[in-house]
């Protein structure tokens, strides 16, 4: 990222954005690059107390406000009844946060927290900048795009949806350290994981909050993939399910027996340096959420995607299907996986060839740049430029 830094006005941004990693971690992203072009820049947090933001946001350096939220219930419950007061609560709320922290520039990127907010910065006449990760829009950003001053996709199948509304297609805002990860780090990686020995690296995980397909698959495939003993495994379940991974594996005979397969495999509820195990992977099987997308372009690895049924408008799909389009990945349906899952896996880690040109195609498509692009767009408008 460039560090040529040019003095303006006072810079005061408003993130808005949460629920799940895909719509905080690309938050922070861009308020990161915010401060790498002016470092005084105010930048502040709307979140809601209880999600993830509320603990990701603090530790990367930021100030988090509380903003009343809740989610629409597809299906009818009684919850649904609240919904008008939480909402008028949640804008009342956010037109004083809107006003308390002079923000300049609003920037949405998605999640439920995120559009009392644009609209309070709306009513305000405050200038709003949308981001979306996901190749089919969600809720509150296709709402979101008819008033915004700004917006950036990190899909162009999501630009074509836009249908006319100008939108710049900037990829998706990754944190730093992944941009560093190189073929070059994947034995130093490797090292720091206890997997220095092994041929191949295999990294397992379903998103921030886990998988339980995948988690059900990898018990079921283990046994089968522990036969090459040059086979190391990163496996994370996930915060709530790993209790029960971890209780599944403990009664196997072959993990409790033996000391081999356990340092061959890595397992934890959630892996904090994902740069060390993007980096030691030759290939990466996870689902296909946007974030994760965009980090497997960046850190050009190859990978098996298991888009999630359940998600709204199918947009997991979407996104594995146009990674598929690059050549960056190929897609198993969850479906798939009772008969598929152990073969897919093999398939793949034995054929180096398929892996380089799956490297080579991710980091192609890669748009690395992608928050500073943003954070110069947020950066002009608050000063007024654009």
């Amino acid at each position: 990222m460039t560090s040529e830094v040019t003095y303006g006005r006072d810079v005061r941004v408003l993130m808005a954005g949460g629920g799940t990693g895909g719509h905080i971690y690309p938050a922070i992203a861009i308020a990161d690059a915010i401060r790498e072009l002016r470092p005084e820049a105010r930048i502040a947090f709307a979140g809601s107390r209880n999600r993830m933001e509320w603990e990701a946001v603090p530790r990367a350096g930021y100030p988090i406000h509380e903003v009343s939220v809740q989610g629409l219930n597809r299906s009818f419950s009684v919850a649904n009844l609240r919904l008008p007061i939480v909402l008028v609560r949640g804008f009342l709320q956010a037109r004083g946060l809107v006003k308390g922290t002079g923000a300049q520039v609003v920037v949405g990127t998605g999640g439920y927290v995120a559009l009392p907010v644009l609209f309070a910065a709306r009513s305000l006449g405050t200038a709003i900048l949308i981001q979306e990760q996901n190749a089919y829009l969600g809720l509150t950003n296709r709402i979101a795009s008819r008033f915004a001053d700004r917006v950036h996709v990190a899909f162009t199948e999501a630009a074509e949806a836009l249908r006319g509304i100008p939108c710049q297609v900037s990829g998706n805002p990754v944190r730093g350290e992944l941009k560093k990860v190189s073929a070059s780090s994947r034995q130093e990686a490797r090292v720091r994981l206890g997997l220095a020995d092994m041929r191949r690296v295999l990294f397992v995980f379903g998103g921030s909050l886990g998988s339980t397909a995948l988690n059900e698959a990898m018990l079921r495939a283990l046994p089968s993939l522990l036969d090459d003993p040059g086979l190391g495994i990163v496996w994370q379940t996930g915060p709530s399910r790993h209790e029960d991974v971890m209780a599944e594996l403990e009664a196997k005979t072959w993990w409790s027996a033996g000391a081999a397969p356990g340092r061959r495999i890595q397992v934890a509820a959630y892996v904090e340096d994902m740069a060390t195990a993007y980096a030691a992977a030759d290939l990466v099987v996870a689902r296909s959420g946007a974030l994760t997308c965009s980090e497997l372009l960046v850190t050009g690895r190859p990978s098996l995607l298991v888009p999630s049924p359940n998600v709204t408008a199918d947009h997991q799909e979407k996104n594995a299907r146009s990674m598929e389009r690059l050549g960056a990945s190929e897609v198993l349906p969850e479906s798939a996986l009772g008969e598929s899952f152990t073969g897919s896996i093999l398939h793949v880690l034995g054929n180096q060839a398929v892996l380089d040109a799956m490297s080579t195609a991710a980091l192609s498509a890669a748009r690395p740049r992608a928050a500073e692009t943003i954070a110069r767009d947020v950066v002009s408008m608050a000063e007024g430029e654009a």
